[in-house]
């Protein structure tokens, strides 16, 4: 199997590994992930195939981060899970990440991931109200979380992340609030928090694009009040020693995702799996995307490209909150539009350093267009 070499920087720094498991017990109706639900014979074919691509990799360096992101990786059975994880150069490494679904783990499965050498989850709980969890498909409840991360804890796991979305339907103040409630009551030491996203890789981002009623489309919050929620959430978690490190990101002091840094800082890591993404510091690359392409198709690898540097450092250093260093080359070529965004309250200039305000983060996609010719 053919595949890119490392480059320059690529070449030296200690690569983050992303595997992809896209297999889930339900697809719900905001998720826009090429997951879902499949047969379950095409799960050991994969599997097959997925130990087959990480053997084959010509490892250049010892992975310092795994994450295995989904789908939902966390219901692996913990032998496929040990066999994949073993074809991964480097453990016991500096971080590795597993995502689950809340309500569906047991002490049998943590003490298998912490023998795996996982040693961070990420429960994606997106919201701690029923009415709420049940129009999306979510069948957890918040006092299924809350023993979720007390099992975690109890087995050695300290790094948890809670994912939290702003703008499920039927989603109020009042149930947002809620959801904070919970996540200080359980004082994860991160939480991210994501405004729905709407696009026509989800059910319900199809619908509302439609301005149809399916899904609960007609009871989505106004991007008004989706932008509240999340400015609240800013406030609330600040208050809970959560501090904003990326747009969607709130740690407290060293609990930040190494592993998720790697890619905002545009350091290398190789992506394995269906739809799985890459960089090696000069090229990018990605698999094919779904599960049945995966384990039929001779070549996996579907697309390389050049990436282009000047532009990535704004439109993805940007979302850090420490923000972007200009450099004079940065300075000739995107000096207009950043003191046009300076003058307009959405970016801030320290010295040579510029950040997103806070209105510049609810209006990031407009800053981030600005550096994409």
């Amino acid at each position: 199997m053919q595949w890119p070499r490392p480059h320059g920087r690529g070449m030296n720094a200690m690569a983050g590994v992303y595997i992809s498991w896209p297999f889930c017990a339900q697809k719900c109706t905001y998720c826009n992930f090429a997951s879902g639900v499949f047969p379950r014979e095409l799960e050991g074919r994969y599997l097959e195939r997925l130990r087959r691509e990480l053997r084959d990799w010509e490892w250049p360096w010892v992975a310092e981060t795994v994450y295995l992101g989904g789908g939902t990786p966390g219901s692996m059975a913990a032998e496929a899970l040990e066999g994949v994880l073993s074809e991964v150069r480097g453990r016991p490494w500096k971080e590795a990440t597993l995502e689950a679904a809340p309500g569906w783990i047991a002490r049998e499965q943590v003490q298998a991931w912490r023998r795996c050498g996982i040693n961070r989850v990420s429960l994606g709980v997106q919201s701690f109200v029923e009415r709420e969890l049940r129009r999306t498909g979510r069948k957890h409840t918040a006092e299924g979380v809350a023993r979720d991360v007390a099992l975690l804890l109890s087995e050695g796991i300290g790094e948890i992340n809670l994912d939290l979305i702003a703008g499920l339907p039927g989603q109020t103040e009042a149930g947002w609030r809620e959801s904070l409630d919970w996540i200080e009551r359980l004082a994860p030491p991160h939480v991210s928090v994501y405004m729905l996203e709407v696009d026509d890789d989800s059910n319900l981002g199809h619908e509302l694009l439609l301005g149809g009623v399916r899904y609960g489309a007609r009871d989505v919050p106004g991007e008004e009040q989706i932008a509240d929620f999340y400015e609240e959430a800013v406030e609330r978690l600040a208050g809970m020693g959560l501090a904003r490190y990326e747009i969607s990101n709130f740690a407290r002091p060293g609990s930040e995702s190494l592993h998720n840094l790697k890619y905002w800082k545009r350091e290398p890591y190789v992506g394995f799996g269906a739809d799985a993404h890459s960089f090696d510091g000069r090229l990018r690359w990605q698999n094919v995307e779904t599960p049945q392409e995966y384990v039929q198709a001779e070549q996996i690898r579907c697309e390389t490209t050049e990436a282009h540097g000047d532009e990535e450092k704004f439109f993805v250093g940007l979302r850090l909150m420490t923000g972007v260093q200009v450099a004079d080359e940065d300075e000739a070529r995107y000096g207009e539009a950043i003191g046009r965004f300076v003058g307009d309250g959405l970016l801030v200039r320290d010295g040579d350093v510029v950040k997103l305000t806070n209105r510049g983060v609810l209006l990031s996609n407009e800053v981030f267009a600005a550096f994409v010719d």
